[in-house]
């Protein structure tokens, strides 16, 4: 039986309407099959939807009215919309350089600041005082080269199908989908910025019907059995998280018929909803606290009334509208419902959203031909509509119009591993502090229009999210993320902060023991660990410098330097013996740590750093230059980045392999001139006009614990290099 559950009662208008009766504006390339048995077709279907993808997302930007409004900030927890213009091209050639579809850079510095900074991650560099940024018709013309580089790539590179997680090509279709997110993204912050600097554009036109919202009623939904599968030969791509198995046996609830309204939301606005804490988690609380919060992110209060801010203008309020949200006034929200109800109504699960979308008959998968039967994909407007639209058996909007905010923080799940050209997509979030979001909105496309995506944001994060409440008794269990499972990276903390093995001692303290001689009469202002990995070293240099920065190319990696920081203590499990795990937690205070000043750790590539990393009294790189792509362009720029006078220390044990450095990339370990050619004598003919050699070279062991039966020791050889003065 349905229950209402609306504050106060109002009209149920029937606005159903046939897609075909929504404004018919030209359909977005849909994500492509990838395993057309035809390599020529597959490659013309790539084009087209790398043509369709990177277009629309340049022109998204006409809704900036000035240059002006490239530079100021929407919003202080993100960059200047300038930097998205320039990020989404310059991950295409990041990506493609690793994938070595192409082998050198269009320009240097834009690759460098564009890089990465989207998600206030901790090792995020926000500030713009670290920039100097391009003008706009600058990263314009940059995008024009990007574009003209793909379109080369993809029309001149051999093509044998299908297209999978471990083909070139996927890092194509990689760069492809991310700028998909970020066409959508960046609507979001085009939508937060101020009103006077924004302009409406082609193409993007709102919904224009509105009136009164419909009541809610609760609905039931059958218990049972969620299954969520994406093998890695699926014939679609996929994020890492994506992949591969998990299922769940879900109890019987009932769900609310609509999603959330705007009209609906007043109700928790009216009974005071903003100023009571009995509502709000503790985190939510201090959000609305510190943001004095008095209604959602996109209502305005004007003197005629509640206003809606759409991307780029202001609406009397459409109270049949989902209301935009983020999670914690969604839980708010939840709360004061039970509180008025009686009954425990909260946010669905991620396994609660899949068994409602396996009963209601919504739509499971992005039609290739035709539009939605559903509020996405651009396909109808571009805005939300009435909640009362598009019908999905006994419920409206299942997927589509505004994504659902859910109880489930991101989580991998089994069989997941991470992808070796964008290891820092999903690992960052199982940090417990990203939640997911479900169905999509209605500027979601590609791969954000699969039923199996899986998208997170952090809780006091906005997007074109919404929520569908739901009444059930069963508990919220939510996966665990906490300890690092990754076999890899647990190898790294225990090789960073875990015990010593055959009494060799730790090496990341060792190096630094062994570098504390040459810091006689060496300023102690700052340091640079390039190649940071998990940070032991980082923190072992900031008993002796007043600021370190540890910088390393994988984000995984500096998230547990960065846990170390926040937490004080790491947590992962190692490899036993078969199937066996070992449970280990290491703490900075039990190493001594715990009172030297904190590292700043940061994601940067080694042969293409930030300018702002520069003036060092130290840098040091363990195990570096045998893993860089290029690694003479950094032994060559290196003393740029270092003061006259400074140190700079390489340690690696020179194992060059293909996979890593292309073979005319290597420094040394090959014959020249018919007489054996070392790594040390790469150094020194790369490092010689700028640095003099101190000491003779010193071979430093360490072990590298996989199981309790097997390890790897390796000798790295050191070298301590002085930069001569100018």
């Amino acid at each position: 039986m349905a229950v209402n559950l609306s504050p106060e009662r109002s009209h149920e208008p029937s606005h159903e309407i046939s897609p075909a009766k929504a404004p018919q504006g030209d359909l977005i390339t849909r994500t492509p099959r990838l395993d057309h048995a035809d390599a020529d077709r597959q490659r013309r279907v790539i084009r087209d939807y790398f043509i369709d993808t990177f277009d629309r997302y340049t022109q998204l930007f006409d809704a900036l009215k000035s240059d002006a409004a490239f530079y100021q900030k929407p919003i202080s927890l993100r960059h200047p919309l300038i930097f998205y213009v320039g990020h989404t091209a310059t991950f295409f050639i990041n990506k493609l350089m690793l994938s070595r579809l192409v082998d050198q850079r269009l320009d240097e510095y834009m690759e460098s600041i564009f890089a990465v900074g989207v998600d206030e991650m901790s090792w995020d560099d926000l500030d713009d005082t670290h920039y100097r940024w391009p003008s706009v018709q600058a990263v314009f013309d940059y995008r024009a080269k990007v574009r003209a580089t793909v379109l080369d790539v993809i029309d001149r590179t051999p093509l044998t199908t299908p297209i999978h997680w471990d083909h070139p090509w996927w890092t194509i279709v990689m760069g492809i989908e991310h700028e998909r997110i970020h066409l959508e993204t960046s609507s979001v912050l085009i939508r937060q910025q101020a009103l006077e600097h924004v302009q409406p554009i082609a193409h993007w036109a709102p919904c224009d019907e509105a009136g009164a919202a419909p009541d809610n009623r609760l609905v039931p939904v059958a218990g049972g059995k969620v299954s969520i599968a994406k093998p890695r030969h699926a014939p679609y791509y996929g994020w890492d998280n994506e992949y591969e198995h998990h299922e769940a046996e879900v109890e019987p609830f009932e769900a609310a018929k609509f999603l959330v309204s705007n009209q609906e939301f007043k109700g928790f606005i009216d009974a005071g909803g903003y100023q009571n804490p009995v509502f709000w988690q503790e985190e939510g609380w201090q959000w609305r606290s510190f943001e004095d919060r008095q209604h959602p992110e996109f209502w305005v209060n004007r003197a005629d009334g509640w206003h809606l801010r759409l991307m780029t203008e202001e609406v009397p309020m459409p109270w049949n509208w989902p209301v935009d949200v983020n999670y914690h006034e969604a839980q708010a929200f939840c709360q004061w419902k039970s509180h008025v109800s009686g009954w425990t109504i909260r946010l669905p699960t991620e396994d609660e959203w899949h068994r409602l979308h396996d009963v209601s008959g919504a739509p499971g998968e992005d039609p290739q031909e035709g539009r939605w039967n559903a509020n996405i994909h651009l396909d109808h407007w571009a805005s939300s509509c009435p909640v009362d639209m598009f019908r999905h058996g006994d419920f409206y909007d299942v997927v589509g119009n505004v994504w659902q905010w859910t109880e489930t923080p991101t989580y991998p799940f089994d069989g997941f591993r991470v992808h070796p050209c964008y290891d820092d997509f999903t690992m960052p979030t199982f940090d417990g502090q990203h939640n997911l979001i479900k169905g999509g909105a209605w500027a979601s496309c590609g791969n954000e229009a699969q039923i199996v995506s899986r998208y997170a944001f952090r809780r006091h994060f906005f997007q074109h999210a919404g929520f569908r409440y739901i009444k059930s008794d069963a508990p919220v269990k939510n996966p665990s993320s906490h300890y690092e499972t990754d076999r890899l990276m647990s190898e790294y903390a225990e090789f960073h902060y875990g015990d010593s093995y055959f009494g060799v001692p730790n090496f990341p303290k060792a190096l630094v023991e062994l570098l504390k001689p040459y810091f006689k009469g060496l300023p102690s202002s700052r340091a640079l660990d390039l190649g940071c990995a998990s940070g032991r070293a980082s923190f072992e240099l900031a008993r002796y410098f007043a600021h370190v920065d540890g910088v390393d190319f994988s984000a995984r990696f500096i998230q547990q330097g960065v846990q170390l920081n926040q937490e004080g203590e790491l947590r992962y499990t190692l490899q036993d013996e078969g199937e066996l795990k070992l449970y280990r937690t290491r703490k900075l205070a039990d190493m001594g740590l715990d009172g030297v000043p904190a590292p700043t750790f940061m994601q940067g590539d080694a042969c293409n750093l930030k300018p702002r990393l520069t003036g060092y009294d130290l840098v040091f790189a363990a195990n570096l230059i045998d893993r860089l792509y290029e690694p003479a362009k950094f032994l060559d720029n290196i003393h740029a980045r270092i003061n006259p006078g400074g140190l700079l220390m390489i340690a690696s044990p020179y194992t060059w392999l293909e996979a890593h450095t292309p073979r005319e990339n290597w420094l040394g370990g090959f014959k020249k001139s018919a007489e054996n050619y070392t790594t040390l004598d790469g150094l020194k003919d790369h490092l010689g006009e700028h640095f003099e050699l101190l000491d003779p070279p010193v071979q430093v062991p360490f072990v590298i614990r996989e199981t309790r039966h097997k390890f790897q020791h390796t000798l790295s050889e050191v070298t301590v290099w002085r930069r001569k003065a100018d």
